[in-house]
């Protein structure tokens, strides 16, 4: 076989074209005993989104694996978010403490309320008459139907680490940040080879781009993977672990290109901030589960569907086992989860799996026919980030 990296490309591509039998369990799984650059053999899991979200999904079959390999008692670690503890005891306050942990108490709840407002006032306006700018990598009504070209990149983890670190901030701002630098990268390249802005400069891109990208995650605490191999032992009751309890938020980007690549991570962590302090997502899960209650699956899917033609690209980040693991008994190499069917030209999932970053880009095939550009300009954006990062001397290395 000449390049069996785009054969394994073709058939996962020719996949998204088939829709799930209904009159069947509501997943398949492909075995292409084909040796790649990045595995001696792939297997595909294709299964319906209905079933759950994409780390429940990643859970599953990681508990399979473990149940097969050591009968579950050897468990793959994955990471959890740490609780923050306070350290100060209330007895030992002053007045003066208790006086600012109580203002401070009180500006969050009002930060709370006004960026919950914001983001449902975003949504609404969205819903109605809000649309991102037409960009070459902006789908129209329909996108979901079209063929999609599903490709993947492996970095290291340890750079986004060290990014991390230096600047001190999250590995999800890290990642927001440098989609948004590689997508500026990946538009400006594209621009410029349109007859309609001709590359007098390095800089083609047009002024005030609105360009939005859109999550969609579980509100759901994802199961733990001895909570999955207990009820495959059937030993727990499932208990709602699965399903999609959906929650919407809008991230815009800006698309420009920086003189200083860490601004892309200081910007994405600002944003990421004020995200983390709004009940937006908890409050248009509620809104739409009473659609459903009151019009049926179909007017959330209307609703949902509405939102996103009205974004450009899809963002999502799945923390996966810190270690490398065997697939019954094959060492598994990388895992690169992606999503067909959803109303967006573009879609970018970030998966960590030990050492290393995947990132799994879901492309039209019409509107971006270069993905492997694109995921060269999110690669080089990260490269260039670290090495000021490290030329500026915001992190020591040993």
């Amino acid at each position: 076989m000449e390049n069996p990296d785009e054969f394994v490309e073709n058939f996962t591509s020719g996949l998204s074209r088939q829709t799930l039998d209904p009159t069947k369990p509501l997943w398949e799984i492909h075995i292409l005993n084909v040796k790649t650059s990045d595995a001696n053999s792939t297997v595909i899991f294709k299964i319906d989104h209905s079933i759950g979200d994409g780390v429940s999904l990643i859970s599953l079959v990681l508990a399979c694996a473990a149940m097969r390999n050591s009968g579950g008692e050897y468990l793959p670690v994955v990471p959890s978010k740490k609780q923050k503890t306070n350290i100060i005891a209330d007895r030992n306050s002053n007045i003066g403490s208790k006086m600012k942990k109580l203002f401070l108490s009180v500006w969050t709840i009002l930060l709370v309320v006004f960026y919950t407002l914001i983001d449902l006032i975003i949504l609404l306006a969205t819903l109605l008459f809000l649309k991102d700018t037409k960009t070459p990598i902006r789908g129209e009504r329909g996108v979901e139907n079209t063929p999609k070209r599903f490709i993947h990149r492996i970095l290291n983890l340890d750079d986004v680490k060290l990014v991390k670190t230096a600047m001190h901030v999250s590995i999800n701002d890290v990642l927001m940040g440098v989609t948004e630098a590689g997508l500026s990268r990946y538009l400006n390249t594209r621009y410029a080879t349109t007859e309609k802005h001709e590359k007098s400069n390095n800089n083609t891109l047009p002024r005030n781009i609105r360009l939005r990208a859109g999550i969609a995650f579980n509100l759901r605490p994802s199961p733990s993977i001895k909570d999955l191999i207990e009820v495959m032992d059937e030993k727990k009751e499932l208990k709602g672990m699965w399903g999609n309890l959906v929650g919407l938020v809008l991230i815009p980007l800006t698309i420009a290109l920086q003189d200083d690549p860490l601004a892309y991570i200081r910007r994405a962590k600002s944003i990421m901030d004020r995200k983390k302090l709004s009940l937006g997502p908890n409050f248009i899960f509620m809104l739409l589960k009473l659609l459903i209650n009151l019009f049926g699956t179909k007017a959330a899917l209307l609703v949902t569907r509405a939102v996103f033609t009205k974004t450009t690209v899809g963002f999502s980040n799945v923390v996966g086992p810190q270690e490398e693991i065997n697939l019954y008994g094959h060492p598994l190499s990388y895992i690169s989860p992606t999503v067909s069917g959803f109303p967006l030209a573009l879609v970018i999932h970030f998966q960590s799996y030990g050492n290393k970053l995947i990132i799994a880009v879901a492309a039209d095939e019409k509107l971006i026919p270069n993905p492997h550009q694109l995921c060269d300009d999110l690669q080089n954006s990260l490269q260039d980030i670290k090495q000021i990062v490290i030329k500026r001397g915001l992190v020591v290395m040993v």
